[in-house]
């Protein structure tokens, strides 16, 4: 049975990639169209932006599907490349949307009711291939940390579920109280029961009589159970009828179902086929190029010869010599004969002749008129550009060529391809020739090129009568080359390694030992649960600045922390996000999301919060090369995520007498200057975490911090799913005589953490087990977070009064009060020069 439904699959998910490619080539199409004309209506530009964000986001859905279950490995390669230019413009698009309304959080509950859409299909997937591809890597990684840490006497788990020793003297007597306790619980039983016998005695010697009625008791009983019987009937209809109508669950909604467990052993399988497939694959690169070399590469090199020799000819008899050969360093006869025929090369040679003599011509015309028109060019240029500055325009994509070249591979090779011969969806032969016959040709040219340039000075020498004259090396090169030797020369003082002599290895288990490389806590980005803010564009809409919900942030973690890490590709292109600041008050999950990053991406986590570094490598120099071991590690090590947890601590405005011992400023100026250094390549990225943002120098806080996000505490709509699911993860059960709704709103200012502790705290392992008896009632947990405090509003104002000063904040609430972005600008600009005079004058 597994062949055909193998064969079913395969259909399945190849109609859904023609199906996500034809999408995909449509709003190439559309593009285009609309970005290029200049607009000026923000409410418009801002539509298409959304529209053309959400559509992404839905092909890229499908399209990480299918690259994670299609089995053909050519196939893989090209979705693979499709995938990533997806990915890229995805976040292009939300750079755009950030710098046009001026905030990180977008809505777009308006044009999902257009377009026909749930909110749920607005949330960004992790592509499953971050982890995978790297999986044995991974598990590497963590053994050796593993031994690390148990070699030098620090073991996680310890550090997790810290346990207290106990004298023998005392566990004898806790054991001895606890061995009393239950004798007496059984004595106080057993007094029970001969008590209640005695009782029974003496009602039965004070009344002398017995029941001799025998139907009146039995009458008596029944009645009792066909009372029960009818409750029990009743509550099982309504419950029926409650599920009919959508309003409850059915009864085995929670429990996974076999054919979900079936898919599942499927997708293992299909993986399996994968890699095999992939093996097959890349054996059959070197086993074809060789067959190719030994039964072609004759022919080959035979037909390149007769071709360069026919150009000699014809180079002679146009021009009267003989032509130039191209150098190495050009490309050699590549750029000649590059996809032409030798009738194509010889009018370029002939085109190229003529447009020359034409350029002369105009470039002395040229300078005769410039004189006279240079002054009405100036101002009409600044009028334009004025115009220009009003209108906008969207930014070049560095993305759309490479889906563009996706798309059209698609269409020549496989759109219209008949694949009916191969059922298992193996490699194909016939497309591996093509590329290995272009690949052989260009070594083998390298070869005809060495010997035609031989040849060539041979037929200057015998026709010609030319000889080879001694190439003078100009001094203008020799100067170019000592400025540029210079340069390197100050980069490497610059760039110096301090840890030459010492391997990465030494390193890693240096930083393991010193705590500064620290195990990332196993959590998925999905157990960050949260629900959408429903009422985002209607509060907009009357001027009023709503909270993010927690799946906002959720997926701000995904595009600026997650995409990037993951692929090398679209951390090359796409706009750079070196450094990310979570800020927020404590419980809302900051150091979770740190971790979550970590563990979606397989990074290493450094922690360099001014609590774990104090007292390590003291002095300037040891500072400085605590950095130097941190980066270097990381770099060779990528992805990796350095974090400062409670980052306010660094920016101080004015160090407590408590903590000045720890020096918690020492990274203050050392961070911009490796902010500076990281680069497009590096895939690092600086998270800070901090709950009391407003204790730091906001300037130079901000400096360090490029993207900004505020973490909030949950909204109601959060909160129910935080209740329910939080309570089904302890074991709880969820039933009628638990009102999840109410819990919802009396907790309103509580944080996750707070849910969490409470759930705990409550669902211990007696109560779990007494459910079936007794169920969960709301009072229960309200009791356990009455002694709790709160998130108040006041603290939730002083978090949006300080997002409102950073610039991102500043220049959102001047849009909104009616000025223009560039105003913004220019205030924040001069506020700045202010602030830095005020801080020389002290």
């Amino acid at each position: 049975m597994m062949p055909s439904l193998s064969t079913e699959e395969n259909r399945m998910y190849n109609k859904m990639w023609h199906q996500t490619q034809e999408a995909l080539s449509a709003l190439l199409d559309k593009e285009p169209q609309k970005m290029i004309e200049p607009q000026r209506n923000q409410v418009f530009i801002f539509q298409t932006l959304a529209t053309f964000y959400i559509k992404y986001v839905q092909i890229f859905r499908n399209l990480e599907n299918v690259y994670d279950q299609i089995v053909h490995p050519q196939k893989r390669i090209l979705i693979r490349k499709v995938l990533d230019g997806v990915m890229g413009r995805i976040l292009e698009l939300k750079n755009e949307m950030v710098e046009l309304e001026l905030t990180e959080f977008h809505y777009f509950d308006d044009i999902l009711q257009d377009l026909k859409l749930a909110p749920q299909q607005l949330d960004i997937p992790i592509p499953k291939y971050f982890l995978k591809e790297k999986l044995e890597v991974i598990k590497g990684r963590e053994k050796i940390l593993a031994q690390i840490l148990a070699d030098s006497g620090i073991d996680t788990s310890d550090m997790k579920y810290p346990v207290k020793g106990i004298p023998f003297d005392e566990a004898v007597k806790l054991i001895q109280v606890a061995e009393r306790a239950r004798q007496g619980r059984l004595r106080a039983l057993f007094m029970k029961q001969i008590y209640l016998q005695e009782y029974r005695a003496k009602q039965s010697k004070m009344l002398g009589k017995k029941v001799t009625d025998t139907w009146a008791a039995a009458l008596r009983i029944q009645k009792v159970w066909r009372r029960f019987h009818q409750y029990k009937e009743t509550e099982k209809l309504r419950e029926e009828e409650m599920i009919f109508l959508g309003m409850n669950p059915p009864p085995l909604f929670n429990e996974v179902s076999a054919t979900v467990i079936q898919a599942e052993k499927v997708d293992c399988l299909r993986n399996e086929v994968q890699i095999k497939h992939e093996e097959d694959y890349r054996e059959a690169l070197v086993t074809i190029k060789n067959d190719l070399k030994l039964i072609e590469g004759l022919d080959i090199k035979e037909n390149l010869q007769d071709q360069i020799r026919h150009w000699f000819i014809e180079c002679r008899n146009l021009t009267g010599t003989f032509p130039d050969y191209p150098d190495i360093e050009e490309g050699g006869s590549a750029i000649i004969f590059s996809n032409k025929t030798i009738q194509q090369v010889i009018e370029d040679i002939i085109a190229n002749q003529e447009e020359e003599e034409k350029n002369e011509k105009k470039k002395k015309k040229k300078k005769e008129k410039q004189p006279k028109k240079a002054k009405k060019q100036k101002k009409g240029t600044k009028e334009k550009n004025k115009e220009e500055d009003e209108k906008w325009k969207m930014s070049p994509s560095l993305f759309l060529p490479a889906m563009k070249e996706g798309c059209n591979a698609y269409r020549e090779i496989w759109m219209k391809k008949d694949e009916s011969w191969n059922f298992s969806q193996d490699y194909d032969p016939e497309l591996i020739r093509e590329e290995k016959r272009k690949e052989l040709e260009s070594e083998i040219r390298i070869q005809v090129d060495e010997l035609m340039r031989q040849e060539l000075k041979n037929l200057k020498l015998a026709v010609d009568r030319e000889r080879e004259r001694p190439v003078k090396a100009g001094k203008k090169k020799d100067k170019k080359k000592g400025k540029k030797g210079k340069k390197k020369e100050k980069k490497a003082k610059k760039d110096k390694d301090l840890t030459a002599d010492r391997t990465i290895e030494s390193l890693y288990k240096e930083l393991v030992e010193e705590g500064l490389l620290i195990q990332a806590l196993k959590v998925n980005l999905s157990d960050y649960i949260g629900d959408y803010s429903y009422l985002g564009t209607t509060l907009r809409q009357v001027s009023i600045e709503p909270m993010p919900s927690l799946l906002d942030v959720r997926q701000l973690i995904t595009l600026y922390g997650i995409w990037p890490l993951g692929s090398a590709a679209v951390h090359e292109k796409a706009p750079l996000v070196k450094s990310l600041l979570l800020a927020g008050p404590s419980g809302v999950g900051k150091k979770m999301l740190v971790h979550a990053i970590c563990t979606e991406t397989g990074a290493n986590l450094f922690n360099l919060s001014s609590s774990n570094i104090a007292g390590k490598y003291p002095g300037k120099n040891g500072l400085q090369m605590m950095l130097h071991a941190v980066f270097k590690v990381a770099r060779q090590l990528q992805p990796s995520v350095v974090w400062i947890e409670d980052t306010e601590k660094t920016f101080y405005k004015k160090v407590p007498n408590a903590e000045k011992m720890n020096e918690p400023k020492r990274l203050k100026k050392h961070l911009p200057q490796i902010l500076k250094l990281l680069k497009p390549d590096d895939r690092i990225l600086i998270v800070g975490t901090t709950r009391r943002p407003f204790d730091a120098e906001l300037q130079s806080f901000c400096k360090v911090y490029q993207k900004i996000i505020l973490v909030p505490r949950p909204d109601y709509a959060s909160r129910y799913v935080l209740w329910k699911q939080i309570i089904e993860r302890n074991g709880g059960v969820l039933t009628s005589a638990l009102n999840v709704s109410c819990l919802a709103k009396v907790t309103d200012g509580f944080t996750q953490g707070h849910i969490v502790e409470v759930v705990k705290g409550v669902l211990t392992d007696q109560r779990i087990r007494r459910q079936i008896h007794k169920p969960l009632t709301a009072v229960e947990f309200i009791m356990a977070i009455a002694s709790m405090n709160p998130v108040y509003k006041e603290e939730e104002e002083s978090f949006k009064n300080w997002y409102a000063k950073t610039p991102l904040g500043k220049k959102r609430a001047l849009a909104i009060t009616g000025g223009s972005t560039e105003k913004a600008k220019d205030k924040g600009k001069r506020k700045e020069k202010k602030e830095k005079k005020a801080t020389k004058k002290k």
